[in-house]
């Protein structure tokens, strides 16, 4: 007997559950505050280059790549690349004419050269400038035009102004049934102060910047089912889904 569909019913309605489970989600909580303590993100690599990114979310993100099978991902803030070969490496699995584009406004050099030696480098653009500059959006634009599936996904900058602008000038490329990925969302929930030289902070953050986009873009909506379903993300509320109109 094929059980499938019975087990991804029985998944689903345990994963629904979650959000009654306070036990689970205190512990949570708990944790995950710890591994900011101790920078548990940078601890993982991707195809032998650091991905600084939590390993729940890099699951949820193939789960989302799978399921809506973008030709396009659009990516500000690269890092050290590393999550750039991870969408790379899934779009390259799916076929066909499918590319990442990241953007940044600092890709040191050293980082540059291992990501352009990457097996994975030819499926990935770099643009490099800062993402809501107007040249650096027109570069965006060009691309864009020649993709009909696109995804979004948002690390660079973590003010609440810089990702609201992010938002709206992004956010509109997404294709309908497809996500916009906001991460650091989790620094609002970190004590005031925590972040010590850097701009953002507990209410000026990526996940404040999420609650005044929806406000104003009805068409959009957190996907909580996958909050409910990883508990260990640095992304919550940030799964955001552009709904049909």
């Amino acid at each position: 007997m094929d059980d499938h569909e019975q087990f991804i019913n029985e998944r689903n309605q345990r994963i629904l559950g979650y959000s009654t489970a306070e036990a689970l989600k205190d512990s949570a909580d708990a944790f995950l505050k710890q591994t900011l303590y101790h920078e548990y993100s940078y601890n993982f690599e991707w195809m032998g280059l650091p991905v600084i990114q939590y390993p729940q979310d890099l699951l949820a993100l193939q789960e989302i790549i799978w399921r809506t099978q973008p030709d396009l991902i659009i990516e500000t803030g690269i890092a050290r690349g590393g999550s750039l070969v991870f969408y790379a490496s899934i779009l390259a699995l799916l076929g066909g004419n499918r590319k990442v584009v990241g953007i940044d406004i600092d890709f040191r050099a050293h980082n540059k050269a291992r990501l352009i030696r990457h097996p994975m480098a030819q499926w990935i653009e770099i643009i490099e400038g800062s993402s809501v500059a107007a040249d650096t959006f027109k570069q965006v634009q060009a691309i864009v035009g020649n993709y009909s599936s696109i995804m979004l996904c948002l690390d660079s900058n973590h003010t609440h102004e810089h990702v609201l602008q992010e938002l709206n000038l992004y956010a509109p490329l997404v294709t309908q049934n497809n996500y916009c990925v906001v991460f650091d969302t989790i620094i609002e929930e970190m004590p005031e102060g925590y972040y010590q030289n850097r701009p953002w902070d507990r209410g000026n953050n990526p996940k404040t910047a999420v609650f005044e986009f929806l406000k104003r873009n009805q068409n959009w909506k957190i996907d909580q089912a996958i909050d409910q379903q990883l508990q260990i993300s640095a992304a919550r509320s940030g799964y955001l889904f552009k709904k049909s109109e």
